[in-house]
Protein backbone atom coordinates (compact mmCIF):
# COMPACT_ATOMS: atom_id res chain seq x y z
CA UNK A 1 0.00 0.00 0.00
CA UNK A 2 1.66 3.22 -1.25
CA UNK A 3 0.06 6.56 -1.02
CA UNK A 4 -0.50 8.70 -4.10
CA UNK A 5 -0.26 12.47 -4.13
CA UNK A 6 -2.17 14.83 -6.51
CA UNK A 7 -2.31 18.70 -6.47
CA UNK A 8 -6.03 19.54 -4.69
CA UNK A 9 -6.83 21.28 -7.74
CA UNK A 10 -7.12 17.72 -9.41
CA UNK A 11 -9.75 16.73 -7.90
CA UNK A 12 -12.03 19.49 -8.56
CA UNK A 13 -14.91 18.88 -10.52
CA UNK A 14 -13.92 20.94 -13.71
CA UNK A 15 -10.57 19.75 -13.32
CA UNK A 16 -12.49 16.09 -13.96
CA UNK A 17 -14.28 17.77 -16.77
CA UNK A 18 -11.27 18.69 -18.51
CA UNK A 19 -10.22 15.25 -18.09
CA UNK A 20 -13.07 13.09 -19.57
CA UNK A 21 -12.97 16.33 -22.08
CA UNK A 22 -9.76 15.19 -23.21
CA UNK A 23 -10.37 11.69 -23.37
CA UNK A 24 -13.58 12.17 -25.42
CA UNK A 25 -11.76 14.46 -27.90
CA UNK A 26 -8.71 12.04 -28.65
CA UNK A 27 -11.13 9.00 -29.02
CA UNK A 28 -14.05 10.28 -30.67
CA UNK A 29 -13.28 13.39 -31.88
CA UNK A 30 -10.24 11.39 -33.81
CA UNK A 31 -12.92 9.19 -34.67
CA UNK A 32 -15.28 11.89 -36.55
CA UNK A 33 -11.66 13.67 -37.99
CA UNK A 34 -10.72 10.96 -39.47
CA UNK A 35 -14.22 9.98 -40.49
CA UNK A 36 -14.44 13.44 -42.08
CA UNK A 37 -11.55 12.78 -44.18
CA UNK A 38 -13.50 10.62 -46.61
CA UNK A 39 -11.88 7.11 -46.64
CA UNK A 40 -12.17 4.33 -45.69
CA UNK A 41 -15.63 2.49 -44.99
CA UNK A 42 -17.32 6.20 -45.48
CA UNK A 43 -16.40 6.29 -49.35
CA UNK A 44 -19.23 3.89 -49.66
CA UNK A 45 -22.61 5.18 -49.40
CA UNK A 46 -24.37 1.54 -48.34
CA UNK A 47 -21.85 0.56 -46.10
CA UNK A 48 -21.40 3.08 -44.69
CA UNK A 49 -25.29 3.21 -43.44
CA UNK A 50 -25.60 -0.04 -42.80
CA UNK A 51 -22.44 0.14 -40.66
CA UNK A 52 -23.90 2.94 -38.83
CA UNK A 53 -27.38 1.44 -38.86
CA UNK A 54 -25.26 -1.19 -36.63
CA UNK A 55 -23.43 0.65 -34.47
CA UNK A 56 -26.64 2.90 -33.57
CA UNK A 57 -28.49 -0.01 -33.04
CA UNK A 58 -26.25 -1.24 -30.31
CA UNK A 59 -25.87 1.40 -28.95
CA UNK A 60 -28.95 2.45 -27.96
CA UNK A 61 -29.74 -1.69 -26.54
CA UNK A 62 -26.47 -1.24 -24.50
CA UNK A 63 -27.48 2.08 -23.48
CA UNK A 64 -30.42 1.38 -21.50
CA UNK A 65 -28.05 -0.94 -19.19
CA UNK A 66 -24.95 1.36 -19.54
CA UNK A 67 -25.23 3.55 -16.48
CA UNK A 68 -25.41 0.59 -14.72
CA UNK A 69 -22.24 -0.70 -15.34
CA UNK A 70 -20.58 2.02 -15.30
CA UNK A 71 -22.13 2.70 -11.16
CA UNK A 72 -20.73 -1.01 -10.51
CA UNK A 73 -17.13 -0.80 -12.40
CA UNK A 74 -16.55 2.87 -11.88
CA UNK A 75 -16.54 5.84 -13.90
CA UNK A 76 -12.66 5.00 -14.95
CA UNK A 77 -12.76 1.50 -16.26
CA UNK A 78 -16.15 1.92 -17.74
CA UNK A 79 -14.81 4.97 -19.45
CA UNK A 80 -11.36 2.94 -20.43
CA UNK A 81 -13.82 0.24 -21.41
CA UNK A 82 -16.04 2.60 -23.74
CA UNK A 83 -12.88 4.14 -25.66
CA UNK A 84 -11.88 1.07 -27.25
CA UNK A 85 -14.44 0.53 -29.84
CA UNK A 86 -13.01 4.20 -31.38
CA UNK A 87 -9.40 2.38 -32.02
CA UNK A 88 -11.38 -0.61 -33.71
CA UNK A 89 -13.28 1.52 -35.63
CA UNK A 90 -10.85 3.41 -37.33
CA UNK A 91 -8.73 0.14 -37.74
CA UNK A 92 -11.49 -1.40 -39.56
CA UNK A 93 -11.37 1.91 -42.04
CA UNK A 94 -7.95 2.06 -42.69
CA UNK A 95 -8.02 -1.94 -43.41
CA UNK A 96 -11.17 -1.66 -45.75
CA UNK A 97 -8.88 0.50 -47.53
CA UNK A 98 -6.09 -1.26 -47.99
CA UNK A 99 -7.61 -4.47 -47.55
CA UNK A 100 -11.14 -4.03 -48.57
CA UNK A 101 -12.67 -5.69 -45.78
CA UNK A 102 -16.42 -4.41 -45.96
CA UNK A 103 -17.27 -7.20 -43.08
CA UNK A 104 -14.58 -5.26 -40.66
CA UNK A 105 -16.00 -2.33 -40.87
CA UNK A 106 -19.83 -3.61 -39.82
CA UNK A 107 -18.34 -5.55 -37.32
CA UNK A 108 -16.21 -2.72 -35.93
CA UNK A 109 -19.86 -0.93 -35.84
CA UNK A 110 -20.97 -3.43 -33.56
CA UNK A 111 -17.69 -3.23 -31.03
CA UNK A 112 -18.00 0.56 -30.99
CA UNK A 113 -21.53 0.59 -30.46
CA UNK A 114 -21.59 -1.25 -27.59
CA UNK A 115 -18.43 0.73 -26.38
CA UNK A 116 -19.90 4.15 -27.03
CA UNK A 117 -22.95 3.49 -24.68
CA UNK A 118 -20.05 2.91 -21.68
CA UNK A 119 -18.19 5.81 -22.83
CA UNK A 120 -21.22 8.21 -22.60
CA UNK A 121 -22.87 6.65 -19.40
CA UNK A 122 -19.33 8.14 -17.37
CA UNK A 123 -18.63 11.25 -19.11
CA UNK A 124 -22.59 12.17 -18.21
CA UNK A 125 -22.07 11.01 -14.71
CA UNK A 126 -18.73 13.14 -14.47
CA UNK A 127 -20.22 15.95 -16.70
CA UNK A 128 -23.51 16.37 -14.99
CA UNK A 129 -22.93 15.16 -10.75
CA UNK A 130 -18.94 16.58 -10.03
CA UNK A 131 -20.09 20.39 -10.70
CA UNK A 132 -21.67 22.86 -8.15
CA UNK A 133 -25.28 22.96 -9.15
CA UNK A 134 -24.40 26.60 -10.44
CA UNK A 135 -21.55 25.55 -12.54
CA UNK A 136 -23.34 22.59 -14.58
CA UNK A 137 -24.04 24.87 -17.84
CA UNK A 138 -20.19 25.68 -17.58
CA UNK A 139 -19.31 21.85 -17.78
CA UNK A 140 -21.17 21.31 -20.43
CA UNK A 141 -19.75 24.34 -22.37
CA UNK A 142 -16.24 23.22 -21.28
CA UNK A 143 -16.58 19.69 -22.37
CA UNK A 144 -18.47 19.96 -25.13
CA UNK A 145 -15.91 22.77 -26.70
CA UNK A 146 -12.95 20.19 -25.94
CA UNK A 147 -14.14 17.31 -27.46
CA UNK A 148 -15.51 18.93 -30.38
CA UNK A 149 -12.33 20.82 -31.17
CA UNK A 150 -10.77 16.99 -31.79
CA UNK A 151 -13.25 16.68 -35.24
CA UNK A 152 -12.78 20.75 -35.96
CA UNK A 153 -9.15 19.82 -35.87
CA UNK A 154 -9.91 16.51 -38.61
CA UNK A 155 -12.48 19.02 -40.86
CA UNK A 156 -9.14 21.54 -41.32
CA UNK A 157 -6.76 18.81 -41.92
CA UNK A 158 -9.45 17.30 -44.62
CA UNK A 159 -9.80 21.25 -45.92
CA UNK A 160 -6.31 21.18 -46.80
CA UNK A 161 -5.72 18.61 -48.15
CA UNK A 162 -8.70 19.02 -50.96
CA UNK A 163 -7.95 22.26 -51.50
CA UNK A 164 -4.01 21.60 -52.35
CA UNK A 165 -5.25 18.18 -54.48
CA UNK A 166 -8.72 19.29 -55.01
CA UNK A 167 -9.82 16.04 -54.27
CA UNK A 168 -9.44 13.42 -50.81
CA UNK A 169 -10.37 9.58 -52.23
CA UNK A 170 -7.66 8.03 -49.90
CA UNK A 171 -6.08 8.71 -46.96
CA UNK A 172 -2.11 7.80 -46.38
CA UNK A 173 -0.96 4.97 -43.98
CA UNK A 174 1.10 7.74 -42.13
CA UNK A 175 -2.45 9.51 -41.37
CA UNK A 176 -3.87 6.52 -40.16
CA UNK A 177 -1.41 5.82 -37.79
CA UNK A 178 -1.11 8.99 -36.63
CA UNK A 179 -4.76 9.25 -35.56
CA UNK A 180 -4.51 5.93 -33.72
CA UNK A 181 -1.69 7.14 -31.79
CA UNK A 182 -4.15 9.97 -30.53
CA UNK A 183 -6.93 7.63 -30.06
CA UNK A 184 -4.28 5.01 -27.90
CA UNK A 185 -3.40 8.32 -25.79
CA UNK A 186 -7.04 8.90 -25.17
CA UNK A 187 -7.28 5.50 -24.12
CA UNK A 188 -4.65 5.55 -21.78
CA UNK A 189 -6.05 9.07 -20.35
CA UNK A 190 -9.69 7.34 -19.17
CA UNK A 191 -7.28 5.91 -16.12
CA UNK A 192 -6.80 9.26 -14.67
CA UNK A 193 -10.44 10.07 -13.83
CA UNK A 194 -10.96 10.41 -10.59
CA UNK A 195 -13.79 8.14 -8.99
CA UNK A 196 -17.02 10.29 -7.06
CA UNK A 197 -15.44 9.46 -3.47
CA UNK A 198 -12.39 11.48 -4.21
CA UNK A 199 -13.96 14.90 -6.00
CA UNK A 200 -14.28 17.24 -3.86
CA UNK A 201 -16.47 20.75 -5.16
CA UNK A 202 -15.08 23.98 -3.84
CA UNK A 203 -17.91 24.49 -1.26
CA UNK A 204 -16.07 21.18 0.53
CA UNK A 205 -18.41 18.78 -0.35
CA UNK A 206 -17.95 14.70 -1.53
CA UNK A 207 -19.60 14.15 -4.63
CA UNK A 208 -20.04 10.46 -3.44
CA UNK A 209 -18.81 8.48 -0.59
CA UNK A 210 -19.37 5.03 -2.44
CA UNK A 211 -16.87 4.74 -5.12
CA UNK A 212 -19.55 2.06 -6.65
CA UNK A 213 -22.93 0.67 -6.31
CA UNK A 214 -24.16 -2.67 -6.24
CA UNK A 215 -26.53 -5.06 -8.42
CA UNK A 216 -29.23 -5.31 -6.86
CA UNK A 217 -29.29 -1.06 -6.21
CA UNK A 218 -28.77 -0.96 -10.00
CA UNK A 219 -31.99 -3.03 -10.47
CA UNK A 220 -34.15 -1.13 -8.54
CA UNK A 221 -32.93 1.78 -9.78
CA UNK A 222 -33.55 0.76 -13.73
CA UNK A 223 -37.20 0.26 -12.57
CA UNK A 224 -37.20 3.25 -10.59
CA UNK A 225 -35.90 5.27 -14.00
CA UNK A 226 -38.83 3.90 -16.06
CA UNK A 227 -41.59 4.83 -13.71
CA UNK A 228 -40.25 8.18 -13.41
CA UNK A 229 -43.06 10.32 -15.64
CA UNK A 230 -40.08 12.99 -16.44
CA UNK A 231 -38.22 10.54 -17.79
CA UNK A 232 -40.76 9.49 -20.39
CA UNK A 233 -41.79 13.37 -20.64
CA UNK A 234 -37.96 14.01 -21.81
CA UNK A 235 -38.05 10.60 -24.80
CA UNK A 236 -38.93 12.74 -27.32
CA UNK A 237 -36.05 15.46 -26.76
CA UNK A 238 -33.54 12.39 -26.41
CA UNK A 239 -35.00 10.63 -29.36
CA UNK A 240 -34.23 13.53 -31.75
CA UNK A 241 -30.82 15.02 -30.26
CA UNK A 242 -28.84 13.26 -32.80
CA UNK A 243 -31.91 11.97 -35.49
CA UNK A 244 -31.05 15.20 -37.93
CA UNK A 245 -26.93 13.77 -38.38
CA UNK A 246 -27.90 11.82 -40.80
CA UNK A 247 -29.81 14.26 -42.86
CA UNK A 248 -27.46 17.15 -42.63
CA UNK A 249 -24.80 14.68 -43.66
CA UNK A 250 -26.38 13.22 -46.90
CA UNK A 251 -27.45 16.65 -48.28
CA UNK A 252 -23.72 17.58 -47.53
CA UNK A 253 -22.44 14.83 -49.56
CA UNK A 254 -25.14 15.31 -52.45
CA UNK A 255 -24.82 19.00 -52.73
CA UNK A 256 -21.17 19.53 -52.52
CA UNK A 257 -18.08 19.07 -54.16
CA UNK A 258 -15.60 17.31 -51.72
CA UNK A 259 -13.26 20.85 -50.83
CA UNK A 260 -16.84 22.43 -49.59
CA UNK A 261 -17.56 18.82 -47.48
CA UNK A 262 -14.47 19.43 -45.46
CA UNK A 263 -15.17 23.46 -45.35
CA UNK A 264 -18.70 22.57 -44.20
CA UNK A 265 -17.19 20.12 -41.36
CA UNK A 266 -14.92 22.78 -40.13
CA UNK A 267 -17.83 25.69 -40.14
CA UNK A 268 -20.03 22.24 -38.48
CA UNK A 269 -16.84 22.09 -35.33
CA UNK A 270 -16.89 25.84 -34.95
CA UNK A 271 -20.73 26.64 -34.42
CA UNK A 272 -20.71 23.85 -32.02
CA UNK A 273 -17.88 24.99 -29.99
CA UNK A 274 -18.97 28.01 -29.90
CA UNK A 275 -22.72 27.12 -29.44
CA UNK A 276 -22.06 25.35 -26.44
CA UNK A 277 -19.69 28.42 -25.10
CA UNK A 278 -22.35 30.96 -25.78
CA UNK A 279 -25.42 29.08 -24.27
CA UNK A 280 -23.52 27.10 -21.04
CA UNK A 281 -21.75 30.50 -19.92
CA UNK A 282 -24.06 33.91 -20.64
CA UNK A 283 -27.75 31.33 -20.45
CA UNK A 284 -28.02 28.13 -18.08
CA UNK A 285 -25.72 29.58 -15.23
CA UNK A 286 -26.47 33.05 -15.42
CA UNK A 287 -26.37 34.17 -11.73
CA UNK A 288 -28.63 36.67 -11.70
CA UNK A 289 -31.82 34.23 -12.48
CA UNK A 290 -33.14 31.32 -10.25
CA UNK A 291 -32.52 27.84 -11.33
CA UNK A 292 -35.94 27.13 -13.01
CA UNK A 293 -35.86 30.53 -14.42
CA UNK A 294 -32.58 29.59 -16.42
CA UNK A 295 -34.25 26.60 -17.71
CA UNK A 296 -37.21 28.34 -19.13
CA UNK A 297 -34.31 31.24 -20.19
CA UNK A 298 -32.79 28.01 -21.85
CA UNK A 299 -35.80 26.56 -23.11
CA UNK A 300 -37.11 29.56 -25.02
CA UNK A 301 -33.49 30.61 -26.73
CA UNK A 302 -33.06 26.85 -28.04
CA UNK A 303 -36.62 27.06 -29.00
CA UNK A 304 -36.20 30.33 -30.69
CA UNK A 305 -32.89 29.21 -32.69
CA UNK A 306 -34.19 25.80 -33.72
CA UNK A 307 -37.09 27.41 -35.14
CA UNK A 308 -34.66 30.07 -37.13
CA UNK A 309 -31.90 27.64 -38.09
CA UNK A 310 -35.00 24.94 -39.52
CA UNK A 311 -36.58 27.09 -41.33
CA UNK A 312 -33.94 28.22 -43.13
CA UNK A 313 -33.09 25.24 -43.68
CA UNK A 314 -36.45 24.34 -45.09
CA UNK A 315 -36.37 27.36 -47.78
CA UNK A 316 -33.46 25.96 -49.12
CA UNK A 317 -34.35 22.38 -48.73
CA UNK A 318 -37.43 22.81 -51.05
CA UNK A 319 -35.49 24.41 -53.97
CA UNK A 320 -34.19 20.46 -54.96
CA UNK A 321 -35.03 16.99 -54.36
CA UNK A 322 -32.56 13.94 -54.82
CA UNK A 323 -33.64 13.35 -58.42
CA UNK A 324 -32.06 16.99 -59.36
CA UNK A 325 -28.12 16.40 -57.55
CA UNK A 326 -25.80 15.18 -59.95
CA UNK A 327 -21.49 15.52 -60.32
CA UNK A 328 -22.28 18.67 -62.08
CA UNK A 329 -24.67 20.84 -60.32
CA UNK A 330 -22.79 20.34 -56.68
CA UNK A 331 -21.82 23.57 -55.19
CA UNK A 332 -18.32 25.25 -54.74
CA UNK A 333 -16.89 27.63 -51.93
CA UNK A 334 -15.87 29.26 -55.09
CA UNK A 335 -19.74 30.02 -55.98
CA UNK A 336 -22.10 33.28 -54.97
CA UNK A 337 -24.60 31.95 -53.47
CA UNK A 338 -22.62 29.58 -50.64
CA UNK A 339 -22.16 31.49 -48.35
CA UNK A 340 -25.31 31.19 -46.96
CA UNK A 341 -24.93 27.43 -47.21
CA UNK A 342 -21.59 27.67 -45.28
CA UNK A 343 -23.71 29.98 -42.89
CA UNK A 344 -26.25 27.44 -42.70
CA UNK A 345 -24.13 24.54 -41.82
CA UNK A 346 -22.20 26.49 -38.84
CA UNK A 347 -25.87 27.04 -37.45
CA UNK A 348 -26.86 23.70 -37.75
CA UNK A 349 -24.32 22.68 -35.19
CA UNK A 350 -24.69 25.84 -33.21
CA UNK A 351 -28.27 25.01 -32.44
CA UNK A 352 -27.32 21.09 -31.60
CA UNK A 353 -25.11 21.95 -29.17
CA UNK A 354 -27.87 24.64 -27.97
CA UNK A 355 -30.00 21.58 -27.57
CA UNK A 356 -27.17 18.93 -26.27
CA UNK A 357 -26.47 21.18 -23.49
CA UNK A 358 -30.55 22.10 -22.73
CA UNK A 359 -31.07 18.12 -22.09
CA UNK A 360 -28.26 17.67 -20.32
CA UNK A 361 -28.91 20.54 -18.31
CA UNK A 362 -32.56 19.60 -17.29
CA UNK A 363 -31.04 15.65 -16.47
CA UNK A 364 -28.41 17.25 -14.09
CA UNK A 365 -31.20 20.04 -12.47
CA UNK A 366 -33.02 16.98 -11.22
CA UNK A 367 -30.69 15.14 -9.11
CA UNK A 368 -26.98 15.71 -8.24
CA UNK A 369 -25.98 11.99 -7.63
CA UNK A 370 -23.53 10.64 -9.74
CA UNK A 371 -25.27 7.14 -9.92
CA UNK A 372 -28.66 8.25 -10.66
CA UNK A 373 -27.15 10.82 -13.07
CA UNK A 374 -25.38 8.15 -15.30
CA UNK A 375 -28.82 5.70 -16.01
CA UNK A 376 -29.91 9.29 -16.77
CA UNK A 377 -26.92 9.59 -19.10
CA UNK A 378 -27.32 5.85 -20.24
CA UNK A 379 -31.09 6.72 -21.04
CA UNK A 380 -30.68 9.69 -22.77
CA UNK A 381 -28.00 8.19 -25.19
CA UNK A 382 -30.05 4.99 -25.82
CA UNK A 383 -32.97 6.60 -27.01
CA UNK A 384 -30.83 9.12 -29.35
CA UNK A 385 -29.16 6.26 -30.66
CA UNK A 386 -32.20 4.83 -31.62
CA UNK A 387 -32.99 8.49 -33.31
CA UNK A 388 -30.03 8.03 -34.96
CA UNK A 389 -30.36 4.66 -35.98
CA UNK A 390 -33.71 5.10 -37.38
CA UNK A 391 -32.75 8.34 -39.22
CA UNK A 392 -29.75 6.16 -41.01
CA UNK A 393 -32.31 4.06 -41.87
CA UNK A 394 -34.34 6.49 -43.59
CA UNK A 395 -31.69 7.84 -45.63
CA UNK A 396 -30.46 4.61 -46.53
CA UNK A 397 -33.73 3.59 -48.24
CA UNK A 398 -33.57 7.11 -50.30
CA UNK A 399 -36.03 8.64 -48.67
CA UNK A 400 -36.85 12.22 -50.11
CA UNK A 401 -34.77 14.86 -48.38
CA UNK A 402 -37.52 16.94 -47.58
CA UNK A 403 -39.31 14.22 -45.21
CA UNK A 404 -36.08 13.77 -43.81
CA UNK A 405 -35.59 17.30 -42.94
CA UNK A 406 -39.32 17.77 -41.41
CA UNK A 407 -39.04 14.54 -39.04
CA UNK A 408 -35.55 16.21 -37.49
CA UNK A 409 -37.64 19.39 -37.11
CA UNK A 410 -41.02 18.04 -36.13
CA UNK A 411 -39.48 15.90 -33.26
CA UNK A 412 -37.66 18.60 -31.47
CA UNK A 413 -41.09 20.93 -31.72
CA UNK A 414 -42.34 18.51 -30.20
CA UNK A 415 -40.01 17.81 -27.03
CA UNK A 416 -40.24 21.12 -26.42
CA UNK A 417 -43.61 21.42 -24.93
CA UNK A 418 -42.63 18.43 -23.30
CA UNK A 419 -39.26 19.61 -21.45
CA UNK A 420 -41.35 22.58 -20.18
CA UNK A 421 -43.26 20.38 -18.11
CA UNK A 422 -40.34 18.47 -16.99
CA UNK A 423 -38.89 21.91 -16.15
CA UNK A 424 -41.68 22.83 -14.34
CA UNK A 425 -40.61 20.49 -11.52
CA UNK A 426 -37.11 21.74 -11.49
CA UNK A 427 -36.22 23.10 -7.74
CA UNK A 428 -33.79 25.84 -6.48
CA UNK A 429 -31.37 23.30 -5.07
CA UNK A 430 -31.45 19.12 -4.40
CA UNK A 431 -28.50 19.88 -1.63
CA UNK A 432 -31.47 19.26 0.89
CA UNK A 433 -33.29 16.35 -0.75
CA UNK A 434 -29.86 14.01 -1.79
CA UNK A 435 -27.04 13.04 1.00
CA UNK A 436 -24.68 15.63 1.18
CA UNK A 437 -20.88 15.21 3.03
CA UNK A 438 -18.66 17.82 3.70
CA UNK A 439 -14.48 16.91 4.24
CA UNK A 440 -14.38 18.63 7.04
CA UNK A 441 -17.32 16.62 8.73
CA UNK A 442 -15.44 13.55 7.85
CA UNK A 443 -12.06 14.88 9.25
CA UNK A 444 -13.77 15.36 12.19
CA UNK A 445 -15.47 12.60 12.97
CA UNK A 446 -11.81 10.79 11.99
CA UNK A 447 -10.45 12.57 14.85
CA UNK A 448 -12.78 11.89 17.37
CA UNK A 449 -12.65 8.28 16.28
CA UNK A 450 -8.91 8.62 16.83
CA UNK A 451 -8.04 7.91 13.35
CA UNK A 452 -5.85 10.19 10.84
CA UNK A 453 -8.44 13.12 9.41
CA UNK A 454 -9.46 11.56 6.19
CA UNK A 455 -11.24 13.05 3.41
CA UNK A 456 -13.67 9.64 2.62
CA UNK A 457 -12.65 6.23 2.60
CA UNK A 458 -9.06 6.14 3.21
CA UNK A 459 -8.28 9.77 1.30
CA UNK A 460 -7.22 12.55 2.99
CA UNK A 461 -6.29 16.42 1.96
CA UNK A 462 -3.14 18.29 3.78
CA UNK A 463 -2.15 21.51 3.58
CA UNK A 464 1.38 21.94 1.80
CA UNK A 465 3.65 25.04 1.33
CA UNK A 466 2.45 26.26 -1.75
CA UNK A 467 -1.09 24.52 -2.37
CA UNK A 468 -3.42 21.80 -0.57
CA UNK A 469 -2.26 18.14 -1.78
CA UNK A 470 -4.59 15.61 -2.17
CA UNK A 471 -3.44 11.83 -0.36
CA UNK A 472 -5.15 8.58 -1.86
CA UNK A 473 -3.92 5.24 -0.47
CA UNK A 474 -3.76 3.42 -2.85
Amino acid sequence: MFNLKVPAWYTSPMAQVVVVGFTCFATVGMFSAVSNLGAGGLSDITLSDTSQGVLYGLFAVTGLISGGINNLLGPRLTLFLGTLGYAVYVGSLWCYQTRGTGWFVIFAGAIEGISAALLWSAQGSIMMSYPLEKDKGKAFAIFWAIFQFGSFIGSIIALAINIESGKLSAVSTSTYIAFLIIIFIGVASSFLVLPPNKVIRSDGTIVKLEAFSKPHEEVVGMLRLFKDWRMIALVPMFFASNYFYAYQSAVNTARFDGATRALNATLEGAGAIVGALLIGYFCLDLKWFHRRTRGYLGLATVTVIVIVVWSVGLAWQVTFTRADLSDANRISYHDADYKGKGALYFFYFFSDACYQALAYWIMSALSNDPFTLARYAGLYKALQSAGEAGSFGMDAVSTPFLNEQLASWILMLVSFPLAWLVLRTVKETNYGDEEVVYVDDIKTQRAEAGTAPEAARGDSVEKGSDQDVAVFHV
